[in-house]
């Protein structure tokens, strides 16, 4: 009787430590982003304001560390693209380092703006370049963006014909449509969010 309850026990804390695990996905969030004129840092404060879940810790991507990223369990991640298809500068000088972290058990959500018109052969390409690495170091990515709606020529952020890896965001064409864009993105990733509480409860 003894070692039956011992085993009940430990199946419960080894079931709720994976649980609270899962909690920590949603709960614990940081928002980690780059930006050169602004923008970025504009759509990340908004994307703070709008969460219905106000523990968000937000960061540039210029001021953390590997060991940042190892804190949270679910992360989002913005930047802007640049040129012909180069990260935004502090993504660019942390590439290297980021391409260092474990992202198992990790769910990213990425967000890029681009200008679809002016540089549409490469547009939101950084979402795409970041979301290479999280999927070869073992990370889940959630909050995939349709991409109709949009014109542009190429993008290594298709996650295939219909969707990017992550919401993109036009501000030089399409800046009117970004307020509900980003409404609809974030009502996606806690639906996500949601269905992978459940399936750790099961």
């Amino acid at each position: 009787m003894f070692l039956f309850t011992l085993f009940v026990c430990k199946f419960a804390i080894e079931n709720d430590s994976k649980q609270n695990n899962m909690m920590n996905a949603h709960d614990e969030i940081a928002l980690i982003y780059g930006t050169d004129t602004g923008i970025t840092e504009e759509i990340s404060n908004l994307i703070v304001d709008k969460w219905s879940d106000k523990n968000i810790e937000m960061m540039e991507v210029s001021d953390v560390t590997v060991e940042d990223f190892g804190k949270f369990d679910f992360l989002i991640l913005g930047l802007s693209t640049w040129y012909d298809g180069d990260l935004q500068s502090d993504w660019e000088t942390y590439i290297d380092e980021f391409k260092t972290i474990d992202f198992s058990g990790k769910y990213i959500a990425l967000f890029g703006l681009g200008d679809q018109i002016g540089y549409g052969e490469y547009f939101i390409d950084g979402v795409g370049i970041l979301a290479e690495v999280i999927l070869e170091n073992g990370g889940t990515i959630i909050g995939n963006w349709p991409t109709e709606g949009y014109e542009f020529t190429e993008s290594k952020a298709l996650l295939n014909d219909d969707f990017f890896y992550g919401l993109a965001i036009d501000e030089d064409s399409q800046s009117n449509m970004s307020n509900d864009r980003i409404d609809t993105w974030l009502a996606m990733i806690e639906k996500e969010l949601a269905v992978l509480e459940k399936e750790m409860e099961i």
